[in-house]
């Protein structure tokens, strides 16, 4: 089972997310859950559905982020990604974003928890894997006290298996979706509160988390889980220590090569396809954040990536810049 044993996440993360990203993450750990992009459910129910949900199945386990706010549709959705093999279906009711408001889903949804309930209910009653929720705070004006209370009563009483909290309130009026993730301010003390009075939910924290002595220092608090964000896809290094440091896994923390080199083959694979190197390297770009050679290896990814034809050689010259930048810092310098 997903729940409780969920603790480490990465978040959901527009444009980043995608498989290809997942796909590298895991490379670096087995443990921590991976979480899509988030998909509408009319997307999913009338997409493309084996482009919009495919997945590798080395990235369990996965969960699947639905956007909306109609019942019937989040169930049909909820289980059409569940016969795709998700591991976890999760409602969006944090997205800030102008056009999740005008579609009525997202974090509007803090407005509305017997809406949010009902789209619980609705998928609860359509899958067998746990149907989870990430919120906010609140929105606007709301109390955070009672605000986020609403919402975790409701969403539980109606099925929900955990709740993931975003711990800023979201300003659906005056501040762009940039300006939500840094400007209202971090709240952790009132997810504390939540779990505190819950404390047989799965509660996990998500917001402003940038490494694993943080996230160590949360669940110390009591929290369950921790989701970690932007901090994971600019320095993806973060993850190697999580199987051991979060997880308790005996051995050495993943290696950062061997992760660059189990994408070789998926490269290979969506090269013969047709696919562009770009597609992947594009989230390989801050593997080596604070290492010798990271500027030449991000560099030449970036350029190399977009030339026609660019294939794993890219990869190599890239791997070989980095490798003769960290011998030139060790050398001993001359007396």
């Amino acid at each position: 089972m997903l729940y409780p044993s969920a603790r480490l996440a990465v978040a959901p993360m527009m444009d980043w997310t995608d498989r290809w990203c997942r796909l590298f993450h895991r490379a670096l750990t087995r443990r921590t859950l991976l979480y899509t992009e988030m998909v509408t459910a009319p997307a999913v129910i009338h997409g493309d559905r084996r482009k919009l949900l495919g997945f590798f199945p080395a990235e369990h386990p996965v969960a699947l982020q639905l956007g909306g706010s109609d019942p019937a549709e989040l169930a049909e959705a909820a289980r059409i990604g569940a016969a795709f093999g998700y591991d976890e279906i999760n409602l969006n009711v944090g997205c800030p974003s102008d056009r999740v408001q005008s579609g009525r889903f997202g974090a509007c949804l803090m407005q509305e928890p017997a809406l949010v309930a009902a789209c619980v209910a609705a998928m609860k009653d359509a899958v067998d894997v746990p149907v989870t929720v990430k919120c906010r705070l609140g929105v606007d004006d709301q109390d955070p006290e009672t605000a986020l209370d609403a919402l975790a009563d409701a969403v539980l009483a109606a099925g929900a298996d955990a709740l993931w909290v975003h711990a800023r309130k979201a300003w659906l009026k005056g501040l762009s979706p940039k300006e939500n993730r840094d400007i209202p301010p971090l709240d952790y003390d009132r997810v504390v509160r939540l779990k505190a009075r819950l404390p047989d939910v799965f509660v996990g924290i998500n917001g402003g988390i940038l490494d694993l002595d943080t996230a160590e220092a949360l669940i110390a608090r009591g929290l369950d889980g921790v989701m970690i964000g932007r901090a994971a896809y600019h320095d993806p290094a973060i993850l190697a220590a999580a199987d051991r440091r979060l997880y308790g896994e005996p051995g050495a923390d993943a290696d950062l090569l061997a992760a660059v080199d189990a994408m070789r083959a998926p490269i290979a694979e969506h090269l013969a396809n047709g696919g562009r190197l770009g597609h992947v390297t594009r989230h390989m770009l801050g593997l080596f954040q604070g290492r010798p050679g990271a500027r030449a290896w991000r560099r030449i990814l970036t350029e190399g990536a977009v030339r026609p034809g660019a294939g794993l050689e890219v990869l190599d010259e890239a791997l070989a810049a980095l490798t003769r930048e960290t011998e030139r810092t060790r050398r001993p310098s001359a007396a």
